[in-house]
C-alpha cells in the first residue's frame, strides 16, 4: 500500500542510518501485524534468549513493563500471568522461555526466590506487595498512568527508565523515535486522505466489553486517547474517566452519542452472535445506521493499559481500517517508484 510504504520511509528517516536495517524490520513486522491481524505467542521454555533479545536478571509482574522490556529487546526472567498476557496483550509476544510467575497480584514467592533476580519491577498498583518482594530482591516501581499527566510523555519517560535500568538506552530511544514517527505518518496520511475526500474520520468511541450490557469507554488519560490525538482523530467520549483513562458505563449511555464504535477484544460470552441479538448493541452509533462508513470496528486484543508497544499496535490496527490504498504521506511522489 502506498501510504504504508511512505510511512516506512518516514520512519527510516527518523531513525537515521545507524539503525535503518533494524527499523525496517520493526516497521515491516508492525505493518504486517496491523494489516493481517497476526496473532503470535511464544511461551515454550528455552535456555538461550531468542534472536534479537538479551537476558537481564529482572522480573516484571506488570504487563505494561513487560511489554516495554520486550519492545527494547530484553527477556526478563519471569512475568506475571504469561498465558493471560497472550489473551489480553497479544502483541508484542513475550520472548520464548519467559517463566510464568503466577498471578500478578499474588506471585509465587518461592519461585521468585529461586530465580534470585537482581530487581523486581512493579507498577504503583502493586505497591502493597513491595514489603514481601523486597525480602527477595530490590523492588523498582515505575508509574505509567498518573492523573493529570501527559500520558504520552509518561510512556516515553518509563521507556527511558527501563532502557537505563537494563542498559538498553539506544534501543529505548529507537522505540521512542519509531513510535513518534509512525503516529506522525498516520496523521499525515489521514490529513491527505481527508483533503482528497473532503471528509475527516468520524470521532471514535473506543470500548472494551465488561459484560453484555457494560463497557469500559476510554477517554482522557488513556493510552487509546494518546494515540488518536497524535493521529489527528477526535474522541466522541468527553465524559469523566479514572486514573487509567476509562469509565465503566452501560450501553444506554452511548446510544445518543455520535461517533464510530471501536471495540477492542475480547468480546463478551457469545461474541459477535450474541451482539447480533443484543437490543442495546443494535441501537449503538453505526450499528443502527447500517452504514459501512460508520460501522463498528472490531480490533484484536490490545493492552489498553499498555506502553509504546501497545500504542504502536493500536495505531497500526486503526490505520489498517481508516486509511485507504490511495493515501500517501504529504510530499511523497505517486509514480510507483517511491
Amino acid at each position: 500500500m502506498k501510504w504504508l510504504l511512505a510511512l516506512i520511509s518516514l520512519s527510516l528517516l527518523a531513525m537515521g542510518p545507524a539503525s535503518a536495517a533494524t527499523t525496517d524490520e520493526a516497521v515491516a513486522d508492525e505493518a504486517a501485524a496491523a494489516m493481517a491481524a497476526m496473532k503470535q505467542t511464544a511461551m515454550t521454555e528455552t535456555v538461550r534468549p531468542p534472536a534479537g533479545f538479551i537476558d537481564r536478571p529482572i522480573v516484571a509482574l506488570d504487563w505494561t513493563l513487560a511489554e516495554t522490556l520486550t519492545g527494547i529487546g530484553v527477556r526478563a526472567m519471569g512475568v506475571g500471568q504469561v498465558a493471560t498476557y497472550a489473551s489480553w496483550v497479544d502483541q508484542p509476544a513475550l520472548p520464548q522461555g519467559t517463566r510464568d510467575l503466577g498471578l500478578r497480584t499474588q506471585p509465587n514467592l518461592e519461585q521468585l526466590a529461586a530465580l534470585a533476580p537482581a530487581d523486581i519491577l512493579i507498577s504503583p498498583m502493586l505497591s502493597s506487595l513491595a514489603p514481601r518482594l523486597s525480602a527477595i530482591a530490590p523492588v523498582t516501581s515505575i508509574a505509567i498512568y498518573t492523573p493529570d499527566a501527559d500520558t504520552w510523555q509518561t510512556l516515553v519517560k518509563a521507556t527511558r527508565q527501563l532502557g537505563k535500568l537494563t542498559q538498553r538506552e539506544p534501543q529505548a530511544e529507537q522505540l521512542i523515535r519509531l513510535s513518534t514517527a509512525r503516529l506522525a505518518g498516520y496523521n499525515a496520511a489521514l490529513r491527505q486522505q481527508a483533503a482528497r475526500k473532503g471528509q475527516s474520520p468520524l470521532p471514535l468511541l473506543m470500548v472494551q466489553f465488561m459484560d453484555d450490557r457494560h463497557v469500559r469507554i476510554f477517554g482522557h488519560n488513556s493510552l487509546f486517547q494518546a494515540v488518536i490525538e497524535r493521529m489527528g482523530i477526535d474522541n466522541a467520549w468527553q465524559g469523566d474517566t479514572n486514573a487509567w483513562g476509562f469509565a465503566t458505563v452501560s450501553l444506554e449511555k452511548l446510544v445518543t452519542l455520535k461517533g464510530r464504535m471501536v471495540v477492542v477484544e475480547p468480546l463478551p460470552p457469545g461474541g459477535h452472535q450474541a451482539l447480533a441479538h443484543n437490543g442495546l448493541w443494535q441501537a449503538m452509533p453505526g450499528v443502527r445506521e447500517n452504514s459501512q462508513a460508520s460501522a463498528p470496528l472490531f480490533l484484536p486484543p490490545v493492552w489498553s493499559f499498555g506502553a509504546l508497544p501497545s500504542a504502536n499496535r493500536f495505531a497500526a490496527l486503526l490505520a489498517s481500517h481508516l486509511i485507504d490504498d490511495e493515501a500517501t504521506l504529504e510530499g511523497e511522489t505517486t509514480d510507483g517508484n517511491h
